[in-house]
C-alpha cells in the first residue's frame, strides 16, 4: 500500500479531530469504501486481522492473545476488528490504562453482534461513519462551491460548464468504489456486481454464523433497487417481491434480513424529518430507501448507460440517491445532518439538512435543468406553509440540486441552484 498515492478524503479532517479527543476511534462503513487507506494514511502501526497470509496468523493471534496485537507504535491501525470482537473490549482497556489520546484506529465493515463484548467503549472509542467517494473525493466534482458555505447563505455565482447526460449515467454506474477510479465504465460495473455476490455469499453468514435463505435475500436486494429513493414499507417490499418475482417472503424475514443489510453497511436509508421542525403540520415517519452507493442499485437492476438513458424516470431516482450519498458526506464534515420530508398533504422536501445551531436548509433534487423552476415552488411554498404555522421553524436556505445545470447562483426568488458536479464540504 503505497500512501503516496492516498487521495485526500472528506472525512480525513474529523479523523484527526477525533483521535484528539478520544483513546480511540473506531472507523465503520461498507467493504471497499477505502476504510482501510484513510486508517493507514493517519496511523504509524498497523495489523491486518483479515489477512490470509500464515493461514489467518494474526486472526488466531488476535483470538489467542488480543492484548499482544495492540503493540505497536501508535497510532495503531487494527483492521477489521469485528473478525475477533474480544478486541474491542481490549482497546477499550488498554486505553483506560494509558490515558493519552488517539492510541488506536480500528476500522470494520460490518457490526458485530454484542456477544463476546463487555463494554460499549462509550467516552474512550469514538465512532465515525465512512462512505464511498463523493464526487468531489473521486475528482468529478470541481468543488468551486461549498456546501457549508451554503448552508450559510454564501454563494459566488460562477459559470460552472455544461455536463452530459451520459457523464452524470456514467458517474452513477461507476459509483463511489476507489477501486473504480479511471477504470472504463463497463469494467467498473463488474466490481458492483462482484460486491454483492461477496456480501450475500460469505459476509452475510460471517457476521454471527446463521445461515440465511440466499435466494430470499437476493429477492429482497432486487427490490430495494427497484424502490430506491422512495418511501415503501416493509409490507410493500413484499407485495413487490410477490408482484414481479412470483414469490413470497414474509415481512418479519424481510426486517431481519434489513438489519442485516445495514449491519453490513450494504444500505443507507434517510430517517424523516419532523420533530425538529416543530409544527403542528403532520409528517410522516417513513425513512427513504437508498443503498450505500447507487452503483448497487444499477448492479440489481442490471442497469446500462443505455437503458438508463431510456428510462429518465429510474434515471432520476438514481441520480438522487447520488446526491443524497455526497450531500451526507458533505454535511457530516461540519456536523450537520441529512433527512427527508414528507408530509400528509404529499409535499415532499428531497433532502433537508440540519446543521449543529437548530437551523435547517431545504433541497429539491432535479435531474434536469428544465425541472429547476418547478422544484424551487415547491421549496417556497413548503417554507411558506411552515411559516404560518405559528409553532413552526421555516428553513433558512433553499436550494435546488440539478445534473445538468451549468452555472451555480442565487434566483431572484431567493432559492439556491448548484450542480451536483460543483460541489464540495
Amino acid at each position: 500500500m503505497n500512501l503516496k498515492e492516498y487521495r485526500p478524503r472528506v472525512i480525513d479532517k474529523k479523523v484527526k479531530e477525533y483521535m484528539s479527543a478520544f483513546g480511540a476511534i473506531c472507523i465503520e462503513g461498507p467493504k471497499w469504501c477505502g476504510k482501510t487507506w484513510t486508517s493507514s494514511y493517519n496511523s504509524k502501526s498497523k495489523i491486518y486481522i483479515g489477512d490470509p497470509e500464515g493461514n489467518f496468523q494474526n486472526r488466531k493471534l488476535a483470538e489467542m492473545s488480543p492484548s499482544l496485537v495492540l503493540e505497536g507504535e501508535q497510532p495503531r491501525l487494527i483492521d477489521e476488528w469485528q473478525e475477533v470482537p474480544q478486541l474491542w473490549d481490549a482497546v477499550r482497556h488498554k486505553v483506560d490504562q494509558n490515558k493519552s489520546k488517539g492510541q488506536f484506529i480500528l476500522t470494520g465493515s460490518a457490526t458485530p453482534n454484542h456477544k463476546g463484548i463487555l463494554h460499549s467503549g462509550a467516552g474512550r472509542i469514538a465512532r465515525l461513519r465512512m462512505r464511498p467517494m463523493s464526487l468531489y473525493e473521486s475528482g468529478a466534482s470541481s468543488g468551486n462551491i461549498s456546501l457549508e458555505a451554503l448552508c450559510n447563505g454564501r454563494i459566488k455565482p460562477s459559470m460552472t460548464g455544461e455536463v452530459d447526460i451520459r457523464d452524470i449515467i456514467n458517474l452513477i454506474l461507476i459509483g463511489g468504489w476507489p477501486a473504480n477510479l479511471d477504470m472504463p465504465v463497463d469494467k467498473a460495473m463488474l466490481l458492483s456486481v462482484e460486491y454483492l455476490e461477496a456480501i450475500i455469499n460469505d459476509d452475510v453468514y460471517r457476521i454471527d454464523g446463521i445461515k440465511r435463505d440466499v435466494s430470499k435475500m437476493k429477492l429482497l436486494l432486487r427490490s430495494l433497487a427497484r424502490n430506491e429513493s422512495t418511501t415503501v414499507t416493509n409490507k410493500t417490499l413484499k407485495k413487490d417481491i410477490k408482484a414481479v418475482d412470483d414469490e413470497d417472503i414474509d415481512v418479519d424475514t424481510i426486517a431481519s434480513y434489513l438489519d442485516v443489510f445495514s449491519r453490513l453497511f450494504i444500505i443507507d436509508n434517510q430517517p424523516p424529518f419532523s420533530s425538529n421542525i416543530r409544527s403542528s403540520i403532520r409528517v410522516r415517519q417513513a425513512e427513504k430507501r437508498h443503498f450505500s452507493d447507487p452503483s448497487l442499485a444499477c448492479a440489481l437492476l442490471k442497469a446500462t448507460p443505455e437503458k438508463l438513458l431510456n428510462d429518465l424516470e429510474t434515471l432520476g431516482l438514481l441520480f438522487e440517491a447520488l446526491c443524497i450519498r455526497d450531500l451526507r458526506i458533505y454535511a457530516e464534515s461540519f456536523g450537520g445532518n441529512i433527512y427527508h420530508y414528507q408530509d400528509y398533504n404529499d409535499r415532499e422536501i428531497d433532502a433537508v439538512i440540519e446543521l449543529k445551531d437548530g437551523r435547517w436548509c431545504a433541497f429539491e433534487i432535479k435531474l434536469g435543468a428544465n425541472q429547476i423552476d418547478e422544484a424551487a415552488n415547491n421549496l417556497i411554498q413548503i417554507s411558506s406553509e411552515i411559516r404560518k404555522d405559528k409553532e413552526g421553524i421555516a428553513p433558512s436556505v433553499l436550494c435546488v440540486v440539478c445534473g445538468l445545470s451549468n452555472a451555480a447562483y442565487r434566483r431572484d426568488d431567493g432559492v439556491f441552484v448548484v450542480p451536483i458536479t460543483a460541489l464540495r464540504n
